[in-house]
């Protein structure tokens, strides 16, 4: 069964989010991660949510995510991403 990485990600450091984005980028590959959404123009049609950017990711399985997230590569993504932004990312499966 498919796993989605979905993450709602707030800018603050344009230039240290692009150094995340490269080393993110890096941990998608490594890890097979279909990229289905990043960025984009956002269009609410319900409730509060406004998210700022958002980032879709496929797995395979949640197995794959988790190892996508819990990799070496992608942690240095995130202690990079830590100084640039907020994220809120969740992983759920598919059908």
């Amino acid at each position: 069964m498919p796993a989605f990485i979905i993450a709602d990600v707030t800018v603050t450091d344009a230039d240290q989010m692009a150094k995340y984005r490269e080393w993110s980028t890096k941990a998608m590959q490594e890890h097979g991660a279909e990229v289905l959404v990043r960025g984009g123009t956002i269009e609410v049609l319900e409730g509060d949510w406004t998210p700022s950017r958002l980032v879709v990711l496929k797995f395979p399985d949640r197995t794959a995510a988790r190892r996508f997230y819990e990799s070496e590569t992608y942690q240095h993504a995130k202690s990079l991403r830590q100084q640039a932004g907020v994220m809120h990312m969740v992983v759920v499966d598919g059908v």
